[in-house]
């Protein structure tokens, strides 16, 4: 059974997975805000980058994401209660950054699924970061938006840090908010040239709409 077969299987499970992500994130006290969901077309594929200060941030960004995606993240994840499970049953590609070639093996995966039509959420930050910061990102993600073609779109995922921050030891009720950023296309772009251009416009698009967060 080829890895797109495999895929394919566990999809059917889609509805089911974005239902237990949404009630998931309802147990947890939190509520989301979405905006920004006219910046997507139709029957286009997307790499949605995002900040990331919190472990709702994944499920969020999958749930409320306005596609249908994947995502990538530390294998780590899949130990989290409930949420790991869940990430077993979608496209959720662990990348193992102590093993280079398979990190580059879960990269190609990724670009044939997102080649199949199904858009990809990668947190850039490449971990959590503390309360109220942004860190630097890493390349990864956007060598994935040129070898696909597909537009960045820039997420600002807001006030999680207050909700479920890291090292925080505590989970508090509110709302966090996903702002889906303006497309940054890629198409006729190459790594050579353009990649670190791709990265600072994603990032300081993301760092100026978090500059509004409460």
């Amino acid at each position: 059974m080829t890895f797109l077969q495999i895929i394919n299987r566990r999809m059917k499970l889609y509805p089911l997975c974005v239902w237990g992500s949404k009630l998931w994130i309802r147990a947890s006290g939190a509520e989301v805000k979405v905006s920004g969901q006219e910046n997507l077309e139709e029957n286009k594929s997307y790499i949605f980058i995002a900040n990331h200060r919190s472990y709702l941030d994944t499920t969020a960004l999958f749930a409320y994401g306005g596609k249908k995606m994947g995502l990538i993240g530390k294998k780590e994840l899949l130990k989290v209660p409930v949420l790991g499970r869940g990430m077993q049953f979608i496209k959720f590609r662990a990348i193992d950054r102590s093993n280079p070639q398979k990190a580059l093996e879960t990269m190609e995966q990724v670009r044939e699924t997102v080649d199949s039509g199904y858009s990809f959420g990668i947190f850039a930050e490449g971990t959590r970061a503390m309360p109220g910061e942004l860190l630097p990102f890493k390349k990864g993600a956007f060598h994935l938006a040129l070898q696909t073609g597909a537009a960045i779109i820039p997420v600002a995922i807001k006030n999680t840090d207050y909700l479920m921050g890291k090292k925080t030891g505590v989970a508090n009720s509110g709302t966090m908010e996903i702002v889906l950023l303006p497309p940054i296309e890629t198409k006729g772009l190459t790594a050579d040239e353009d990649l670190m251009d791709l990265l600072t416009k994603t990032r300081g698009a993301i760092a100026e709409e978090l500059r509004s967060e409460n």
